[in-house]
């Protein structure tokens, strides 16, 4: 499948016609942190060069710190060469899916830049699947090789996969150092792997249309997707992320915490490659552990945060958190769920950190899509700007109309940024790829007369009672104002009557107590009639969360055995 012109200028009624551009710029570029230009040109460069240029350098620099050991980048620069060329012995080439089947460690980002030196394409994996959803995924991308870790359950999940689809060999990296792993036709050892000269042979790569990673989908509107992401297209996001953060990034200066899991592509982007881009030292978390992360920010004096707002809630609910704890970061970074605002003010507060910026994307736009500047000019409430060379529409769902500045529509991107397409899916990629490379987001927003993107809520979790809309992140906003709510997710679930009813699923912060009836009073005059919950649940334990540890409405609504129609 070709890939569609990405030229951010090609909106379809033209830059002149377009309600967002007045006066020869875009309304967001008056926002614009100190140095940054819309119409930067970035080149389209393979990834790899990312930790050639960083190892080249910041040599001597800590690549990162891991369970106490640390590795340099010039370290880091020879053993993903080993890695590269283990793999093309094994026949990795261009055409040549490999799995990683990785919890957070080393090896999660070393094999997936071994993997793009080989000349591979990286699939990643969530370790938590199960092996239905493994071997769905597996037969999807046709992985070839499979990367994991010589653990009882990680293994037999990947061994559950030999001989099914394209799976032909499972390569074991230790649990542990120094630990024993046994070798047969199918598995190879980590350290059989890279005992070599690391004298591989470089492919020549396309960035521009060689695809650098199959990114899946969190399957929350369907069945997932692998979203081509090119080595262009990568690459190009993390350009666009490096220079937004320029004025408060000093190359080869930074720490940043490394808590979200490599295999999501908020964290691949963000916390992987553009520290690399930067020369950042990560410290790696193998998981979030609130005990390990505080540990973390005493011992080490990170500067750099990015987590999702379940993260940055948990840690300000934490009665052992004092501003001291906090007074090296300078930026932190929440997305990949919204950040509701009462959560960001308590943060804020508790831990004297006033650098939460919010960003916002998805994993088809590799996936940083807008970005609050690390300025005064940014806008709570707002998920931010759109990056240099990107171009946000809104888009009237019915009638495909450009929205000026405050109507409400869908939310729609033109970017280097936004993928190639879904793999073997042609179908689905036209359904929201245009024919002029426009990406349509299902997210529902507006932007405000100076730039910002505010979002509202995804058009399939838009809740329709007796014709009325009602928007759940609305909802979620107004309960979480109240002191007593830690965590709220809030469903429509289907009505014989009202064709659907608002429910919500509350769980009271530590030492609090909340009744139903009280936060029904609470809500008369934060939200109308209509949108207010017909019924409220209060729960204990923690509402259901992925493995990237944003708040789940699927696996909430499959635990109650709620199933929507739409």
């Amino acid at each position: 499948m070709a890939q569609a012109a990405r030229t951010a200028t090609s909106s379809p009624a033209g830059n002149a016609a377009h309600p967002f551009f007045v006066d020869g710029k875009w309304i967001w570029e008056k926002n614009y942190p100190p140095g940054v230009t819309w119409n930067a040109v970035i080149a389209p460069r393979p990834l790899p060069e990312l930790l050639e240029h960083a190892a080249k350098e910041f040599a001597d620099n800590i690549f990162c710190d891991f369970a106490g050991k640390a590795m340099t980048y010039a370290e880091a620069l020879n053993t993903v060469n080993r890695i590269a060329k283990g793999l093309q012995d094994l026949g990795v080439k261009k055409g040549v899916n490999v799995g990683l089947f990785l919890p957070n460690s080393p090896h999660s980002i070393l094999f997936h830049y071994g993997v793009l030196k080989a000349g591979g394409t990286v699939v990643n994996y969530n370790p938590l699947y199960v092996g239905r959803e493994l071997a769905s995924q597996a037969a999807d991308s046709k992985t070839a090789i499979m990367v994991t870790v010589d653990t009882p359950d990680l293994r037999a999940k990947a061994d559950g996969l030999l001989g099914k689809a394209s799976l032909e060999k499972i390569i074991l990296c230790p649990a542990e150092d120094g630990a024993t792993v046994s070798e047969d036709a199918a598995h190879i050892a980590y350290d059989t792997l890279v005992q070599n000269d690391g004298a591989f042979n470089a492919p020549a790569i396309d960035a521009e249309n060689d695809i650098a990673v199959l990114q899946y989908t969190g399957g929350t509107t369907g069945t997932p997707k692998g979203a081509m992401l090119t080595h262009a297209n990568v690459h190009a996001n993390v350009e666009q992320v490096c220079r937004w953060i320029n004025d408060v990034a000093a190359p080869g200066k930074e720490t940043i915490v490394g808590v979200l899991p490599f295999f999501h592509v908020f964290a691949m982007t963000v916390v992987m490659h553009c520290s690399i881009r930067l020369g950042k030292k990560i410290l790696i978390h193998h998981k979030f552990d609130l005990k390990d992360v505080l540990h973390s920010l005493k011992a080490h004096k990170p500067t750099f945060f990015p987590a999702v707002p379940a993260v940055f809630n948990a840690l300000a609910n934490c009665p052992d958190v004092t501003p001291e704890d906090f007074a090296s970061l300078k930026f932190c970074i929440t997305g990949g769920a919204p950040m509701p605002a009462d959560v960001q003010r308590l943060f804020e507060e508790k831990t004297g950190c006033k650098a939460l910026r919010e960003a916002y994307g998805l994993t088809e736009a590799s996936p940083a899509v807008t970005f609050n500047p690390p300025t005064d000019k940014a806008r709570p409430g707002s998920v931010g700007l759109p990056l240099p060379g990107t171009v946000v529409d809104i888009v009237h769902p019915e009638t495909g109309a450009l929205q000026p500045p405050g109507e409400k529509g869908e939310v729609c991107v033109h970017g280097p940024q936004v993928m190639k397409g879904y793999y073997n899916k042609e179908d689905e990629t036209a359904r929201v790829i245009e024919a002029d490379g426009r990406l349509r987001t299902g997210d529902v927003g507006y932007i405000d007369e100076d730039g910002f993107l505010h979002l509202v809520d995804r058009l399939k979790d838009l809740i329709i009672v007796r014709g009325y809309n009602v928007y759940p992140r609305v909802v979620e906003e107004a309960i979480y104002l109240h002191p007593a709510v830690e965590e709220c997710i809030v469903a429509g679930v289907p009505d014989d009557t009202r064709g659907e009813t608002v429910r919500a699923w509350v769980k009271p912060a530590a030492g609090k107590t909340l009744t139903e009836g009280e936060l029904n009073t609470f809500l008369e005059d934060k939200i109308s009639a209509i949108e207010r919950p017909r019924k409220i649940i209060i729960r204990d334990e923690p509402l259901p969360k992925t493995a990237v540890g944003k708040l789940s409405k699927k696996d909430l609504l499959a635990q109650e055995g709620i199933e929507r129609k739409r």
